[in-house]
């Protein structure tokens, strides 16, 4: 699978579209080079108004699979800034930033192992959008977005203090970051590899699990099939709702203006109506 490279051009805080910006070519000089969608969100808000902002992974496709081209690995070469997740969540992009004498920027970096999904917590993500704009050299540009993100974390602590459970079975382990700061306990499916494909005798175990939590839903995701969850949903007797990662968005869904904000306050309700919230 090739990669199809999105371009963003990037004005403060103001929303853009995920389809290109005017006056950026596809191989603009002087881009940041993102490796998906909530860290080129972040590059987005933080960069010099004009900046393009290029996303390597394609809108509605799953980030673990990316491939690049020889076009992508010459942006990851010759752009301003790249940032990626290390850790192998994007074993191509890594291999790419090794080949590189500029400035790169892993968002992991100063994270323990584990779960690499840091964006699903806000206060954690926000510490992602400064260290993009001190990369920059634009610290007081990360200030609107950090603001926003601290009122968000405030609204999830305020919308899940109050719940009849507190565990939320997921298709796979991409939402210990968000259960840490809010104090759910995350029951995966799957490793952080949302393609596993567990055998009948693990099918019985999941559902058997599942049942033992009391959880009555059964988390899917937009960006991967829904077969193993909808299974073990169905033979332990509950539903299944989606929670998004947000690793990506689709882009019809961008189309429709849908971003980091309104997508977290999707899942915010999702997790409501799951947990029994008051």
């Amino acid at each position: 699978m090739l990669s199809r490279t999105v371009l963003f051009c990037a004005a403060g805080a103001a929303a853009v579209a995920a389809a290109g910006c005017s006056g950026a070519g596809d191989d603009a000089d002087g881009a940041v080079v993102a490796a998906f969608y909530p860290l080129a969100y972040a590059a987005e808000h933080v960069a010099a108004p004009g900046t393009p902002v290029v996303d390597l992974t394609p809108p509605g496709a799953e980030p673990h699979d990316l491939e690049l081209s020889a076009r992508d690995v010459g942006r990851v070469r010759d752009a301003v800034l790249v940032v990626y997740a290390g850790n192998g969540f994007q074993p191509a992009v890594e291999d790419a930033v090794e080949d590189r004498d500029g400035p790169v920027l892993d968002v992991l970096d100063a994270e323990p192992g584990g779960d690499p999904h840091i964006w699903l917590d806000p206060h954690r993500y926000a510490s992602v959008v400064r260290a993009v704009a001190d990369a920059l050299d634009r610290p007081d540009a990360a200030e609107p977005l950090v603001e926003r993100l601290a009122a968000l974390d405030a609204e999830l602590e305020r919308g899940l203090r109050r719940c009849a459970r507190r565990e939320i079975v997921t298709s796979h382990a991409a939402f210990a970051a968000l259960a840490a700061r809010y104090g759910l306990v995350q029951v995966p499916l799957t490793g952080l590899a949302p393609e596993a494909e567990p055998g009948a005798r693990d099918i019985e175990r999941l559902a058997a699990e599942v049942r033992r939590t009391g959880a009555t839903t059964v988390f899917v995701e937009p960006l991967v099939s829904p077969r193993l969850a909808e299974t073990v949903a169905r033979e332990a007797g509950a539903t299944t709702a989606v929670l998004d990662p947000l690793e990506g968005l689709a882009q019809d869904r961008l189309d429709a203006g849908a971003d980091y904000f309104s997508v977290m306050r999707e899942n915010l309700v999702a997790l409501r109506t799951a947990l029994g919230c008051r």
